[in-house]
Order: structure tokens, then C-alpha cells, then sequence
């Protein structure tokens, strides 16, 4: 199967090829993705999805082995405000691509930077070459881990549901692409790094949506902001993304920023330095002072496997085969303490509560109606890799949360929702 998907993306990179390149010149088709066997399967829906750790990992998997590869007139812009739609497994937001323009709908990813759409070609096809769009003759082509595509890289607009418009962004309309259900594609606001390499023709970058928005004079500041907010409904328009700017109304008490790590391969992504203990700032510790990322495509807080084997010591979590998850009894949670990440200066508790998955969408991913999960889980690998944790969207639902491209750095924040009791 693999194989015959092989053939099938080589065929349909030479024919688009074939649109966008003079006849008579050499072309060197240089395909470094490899499509994988974990389906992505990050939206959780009715009909339930038991797979939501092992796509996890997977990504975790990917990140690791490294297969993806003072303007005076911008002050005047004010930051633009997007809403985006939870969907208990990920995050997603409807953007318009063309003039004229065909909505689509793709997920936020802070772990990836590339932008595509058309993964649904029977329901809702991106069709550049009869639309808007100029072609920059090439083809992309992105590996997810628990996903891939690959491409004709092309220019067009993009067009938020703010009224903030792009007018030249690059951004991939598939040709092929697994793992990937009823979604259109990805847009991608990590570091441009993460973009290098995945032209097949040559291995310059492609700038990012935050990177062509700040050009294009239409942002102040090359940052993006995003208040998610934990739920309990699989379908709730309960998230905020600001591009080029914060939204001061999103957060309690002080925005704290620190730098990117310099640690590989975490420093290539939106990484940090953190520790994490129980109980208090100075508890028992789970995790020593490591580097790990922040990743909004990333689902459960997955932790290096030796501080895992701790936090399941200290919880007395019990392996759930039909989930991966740790399970909990009632007794268990109603003494369960607070976990700190110590980052930068600052603590950061995640509580009880925050610990658990909302138990409202237990069968959504394949669990049992009213047992009590922890979505605090292993990375795979154990301490030192470079990469020892991911926190993602499970964490960053209570927390604002803030990537500064243009400066290097993460920030964090409480919000009124940090000590909620919804899960």
C-alpha cells in the first residue's frame, strides 16, 4: 500500500510539473516525506476514536527524527482578532483562499509552519490553477508523523474571518495526502525554520502566514496569540487567535515571556526550557529542569517516559488498555494534588482538574462513560533526548498562550479558566 502510494505521488508531482515548468528543462524530484501507517486522527467526533494517544506519539516520534523537514508604518496596524472552533482533539479555523475567494477549513498548528489546503478533493477541492493563483513552479511536501502531503507550493490570498488579508501567501494545494479526515488542510504559525527543506526543488523557505502578514504591513509585530479554553462539548467556538498582537482581555496578572531553548531539536520548534513537580513549586520532582515544546497539534501533556513512570507513582494511575490513558478512581481524584511547571521565574499550577479529560468525551476517545483520565502521558523516549516533553493543547487550555517569532520567545499567562472545574 505504501508503495502504490509512492507511484501514485511521484505521477502527480511529474504532472504538475508539467503546468508549471518550461518543456525541455531538467527536473530532480527530491521526495523526503515517507507517508506513515498511524492514521491522523486528531478530531474527536460522535462516532468515537481510540487512537489518540498513538497519533500523539507519533507526531512526538516526528518531531524527534526531524522529517520536516522597527517599521514605523506597521505601528499603526492593530493586532486582528480570529475565532476558532474546538473539536475536543484539535483546534481549526475557516479561512478564504482566492479572489474570488473558497472557504476552507484548517487546523492550528504551532508545530508545523507550512500552510495547504485540499485534502478533501471529492468535497472540497483546491484548484489553483483555474483560479487566482500564480504559480512559483514547484511542488511541497510536509511529513507529519501521523500524516503527510505533498503539492503544488502557489501564491494566493488569504483572507481571515476578521477581514485581515494576505495578499501574497505561499501555501501548498494537495495533491496527496494521508491521514487527514473531514479537514482541509493545515495553517502552520510555527518558527519559518520548520518550512526549510520542504520545496522539492531546492531548500529555501517559504514565510510563514505571520511572516507575509508583518510584510505586508498588515500586523504590527510578527506574534501570534491564542486563547484556547478547556470544554466538555465536542464542537464549541470557545478559542481566540490574535495575529500580531495579544488580546490584554484574555489573561489575568502578567504576560510572562521567556526565550526560545537552545536545546535540538526542541530549539527548532516552539520550545522551551521547564521542570515540573508535585504537590508545590518546590514538591517532589516529576521532570527536572529539560527542554520540550509547545505545540497546539499535540492533544495530551506527554512527558519524557522515567518522569511519566513518577507522576504515575505519585497519582497511583492504573493503565487503561482500551485508551493508553491513566485511569483514576473517585477517591484518587479527590486527593489528587496540583502539578507545577517551573518556567523561566515563574509556576505555572496546573490543577486537578486540568489533569483530567473531560469526562463529558470519554467515549470520543474509545473510553469508558464516568471513569476519570489523566491526560498527563509518556513521550516515548526518556530523559535527555532533547525533547522531553510536549505540552500541548490539554496544557495550553489553561493558559494564555503567546509565540513572539519576531523576538525569539514564548510567553505564558493565567487566565480566568486556569483553575476552572468544567472537566
Amino acid at each position: 500500500m505504501l508503495a502504490g502510494l509512492r507511484l501514485v505521488s511521484a505521477a502527480l508531482a511529474a504532472l504538475a510539473l508539467s503546468f508549471a515548468i518550461a518543456p525541455g528543462t531538467a527536473v530532480h524530484i527530491r521526495n523526503n516525506a515517507s507517508p506513515v501507517t498511524v492514521p491522523f486522527a486528531r478530531r474527536v467526533n460522535a462516532t468515537g476514536i481510540a487512537k489518540l494517544l498513538e497519533v500523539d506519539r507519533a507526531r512526538a516520534k516526528s518531531f524527534k527524527t526531524g522529517t520536516r523537514a522597527a517599521a514605523t508604518p506597521f505601528q499603526q496596524n492593530a493586532a486582528a482578532d480570529v475565532p476558532v472552533t474546538n473539536q475536543a482533539v484539535d483546534y481549526v479555523m475557516t479561512v478564504t483562499v482566492g479572489n474570488p475567494g473558497k472557504n476552507f477549513s484548517l487546523l492550528i498548528d504551532t508545530g508545523s509552519s507550512n500552510t495547504w489546503a485540499g485534502s478533501r478533493p471529492t468535497e472540497n477541492p483546491f484548484v489553483p490553477l483555474l483560479g487566482s493563483a500564480s504559480l512559483p513552479m514547484n511542488l511541497v511536501a510536509v511529513e507529519y508523523g501521523s500524516g503527510s502531503v505533498m503539492g503544488i507550493e502557489v501564491t494566493d490570498t488569504l483572507t481571515f474571518p476578521s477581514g485581515l488579508v494576505i495578499q501574497k501567501q505561499s501555501m501548498g494545494a494537495a495533491l496527496v495526502s494521508t491521514g487527514f479526515t473531514a479537514v482541509d488542510g493545515i495553517i502552520g504559525f510555527g518558527p519559518v525554520g520548520l518550512t526549510c527543506g520542504t520545496l522539492i526543488l531546492g531548500s529555501s523557505c517559504i514565510p510563514t502566514v505571520t511572516d507575509n502578514a508583518f510584510s505586508e504591513g498588515s500586523i504590527p509585530e510578527r506574534m501570534v496569540g491564542f486563547s484556547f479554553a478547556p470544554t466538555s462539548t465536542l464542537d464549541n467556538t470557545n478559542g481566540e487567535l490574535t495575529i500580531g498582537g495579544v488580546d490584554d482581555s484574555k489573561f489575568t496578572g502578567p504576560l510572562n515571556f521567556v526565550p526560545i531553548t537552545s536545546t535540538a531539536p526542541a530549539s527548532q520548534f516552539v520550545g522551551i526550557d521547564q521542570s515540573i513537580t508535585f504537590g508545590s513549586p518546590t514538591g517532589q520532582t516529576i521532570l527536572p529542569m529539560t527542554a520540550g515544546i509547545t505545540d497546539t497539534g499535540t492533544t495530551l501533556l506527554l512527558i519524557a517516559s522515567d518522569a511519566f513512570a513518577t507522576y504515575q507513582s505519585l497519582t497511583g494511575g492504573v493503565l487503561d488498555p482500551a485508551t493508553g490513558l491513566l485511569t483514576i478512581t473517585p477517591d484518587q481524584f479527590a486527593n489528587l494534588q496540583s502539578v507545577f511547571f517551573n518556567i523561566g521565574e515563574n509556576s505555572f499550577e496546573f490543577t486537578p482538574n486540568a489533569q483530567i479529560w473531560p469526562r463529558a468525551l470519554n467515549t470520543a476517545i474509545g473510553g469508558t462513560p464516568g471513569n476519570i483520565y489523566l491526560v498527563i502521558n509518556d513521550v516515548g523516549t526518556p530523559t535527555g533526548s532533547g525533547l522531553d516533553f510536549i505540552d500541548g493543547m490539554t496544557f495550553l487550555e489553561r493558559f494564555y498562550y503567546v509565540f513572539d517569532s519576531g523576538n525569539n520567545r514564548v510567553g505564558l499567562a493565567e487566565t480566568q479558566l486556569t483553575r476552572a472545574e468544567i472537566n
